[in-house]
């Protein structure tokens, strides 16, 4: 097997592997509520803690990714991935429960981040945007494999086996990674310190300009991952009705939108900046339709539910052009610090997303063991509200717009 095959195969693995991770309380959550009498907060909380785990380790993981290279440092930190989701799969209590999630959160932050630094490292810069799109796609189907299969698997087997047996799963990539994956060579150029790093954080963060770019794209990122993660099977089951296994299906083909926006939209944004649409404005189009789409949803428009979510996984993975975006605004020097300082505020932002619906959903009182339509809602009406105070900051007349 070439160099490069390898290093795209055992990355793209990893990539899925925090997917997954991602995505499995989907299918955990009815059993997790119904065993520890876990509430919407609770359970927003406990799923939400992976996205906070992740946001913590990113100014360290870009540091270590700098020092030692994407073999070495995705490997270890697949390591305490699995130690994580050991510990969550043998936890009989809710604080355990949570401090397996942070793990799992913390230990699978790099493995977006390694696997472009490693394929950038292989292949030549012509064939990048193709392969990145690749692993991406390959990571999606993470989100496929959290509907309808896992909701098959979890018939026939409990989650706390599923849990060790991802467990196991994530030491083979890790192996995979570590083995397989070619040797990094010698790296000699100098590398920021963490305190360096955070200091051009903090820079950015001062910068207003750089606040209207992601402010739309780290909005609807941070709703879309939240409800695509864990609320759009109660949201399916408790609002529309729908039983376990064609919510289940709904979620998987969600799933597949999204690795189909992924690669879709990347290719048509290039199109519709030669006619004269910059990816300005298009990324914008395409986030204001996702809100569209939350709003049809919402009113239970009269069209299939099949192309509702169809739209609601293409559009909502509009928001990863921003990284395209960025790399067009700022200075090549500092986007190792922008990508970072973005991914920082993403999944902050989809941690409160996932923790406030919870809290939102627990203002109203269960019956007969599920919420009232009402209470997904409210929630889904706050979380829509924001992103259109953000659309509106976006395209607000008056500032200057991107080129």
């Amino acid at each position: 097997m070439s160099a490069g095959l390898r290093v795209f195969l055992f990355f793209s693995l990893g990539y899925l592997v925090s997917y997954l991770f991602r995505g499995v309380n989907i299918g955990f959550g009815p059993y997790l509520t119904q065993e520890l009498n876990l509430s919407a907060a609770d359970l927003g909380s406990l799923t939400s803690l992976y996205f906070l785990g992740f946001a913590l380790m990113q100014l360290p993981a870009g540091l270590f990714l700098d020092t030692w290279g994407p073999r070495r440092v995705n490997a270890l930190m697949l390591l305490l991935a699995a130690a994580g989701t050991l510990v969550y799969g043998l936890s009989d209590s809710l604080p355990g429960l949570m401090a397996g999630r942070l793990l799992i959160g913390a230990g699978v932050c790099v493995c977006l981040g390694a696997a472009f630094q490693a394929l950038a490292q292989t292949f030549p810069l012509a064939r990048l945007p193709m392969v990145n799109g690749l692993v991406m796609a390959v990571g999606g189907l993470g989100g496929v494999l959290v509907g309808s299969p896992l909701s098959w698997l979890l018939e026939r087997s409990s989650w706390q086996s599923v849990s060790v047996g991802l467990a196991f799963f994530t030491l083979t990539v890790a192996a995979l990674i570590w083995f397989g994956a070619p040797r990094e060579g010698a790296r000699h150029r100098s590398t920021p310190t963490l305190a360096e790093q955070w200091r051009g954080t903090r820079a950015l963060l001062r910068d207003a300009r750089y606040w209207r770019l992601v402010s739309l794209p780290v909005m609807t990122g941070g709703a879309f991952y939240g409800v695509q993660s864990l609320w759009v099977r109660p949201y399916l089951i408790e609002v529309n009705g729908l039983d376990a296994a064609h919510a289940a299906g709904l979620v998987s083909l969600l799933g597949f939108a999204m690795m189909g926006g992924n690669v879709g939209l990347g290719a048509m944004a290039r199109r519709m900046e030669r006619m004269g649409l910059g990816l300005y404005g298009f990324g914008g189009a395409c986030m204001v339709l996702f809100l569209l789409t939350q709003a049809l949803i919402m009113m239970r428009a009269p069209i299939p539910p099949a192309l509702l979510w169809i739209c609601y996984g293409a559009f909502g993975s509009a928001n990863i052009l921003v990284y395209a975006l960025l790399a067009g605004e700022f200075p090549p020097e500092l986007l190792g610090r922008v990508a970072s300082t973005t991914n920082l505020l993403m999944f902050l932002t989809i941690f409160l997303c996932q923790v406030g619906m919870g809290w939102i959903v627990d203002l109203w009182p269960r019956q007969g063991g599920v919420y009232p339509p009402a209470a997904h809602l409210a929630a889904w009406g706050v979380v829509l509200a924001l992103q259109a105070g953000s659309a509106i900051w976006y395209f607000w007349p008056g500032r200057r717009r991107a080129t």
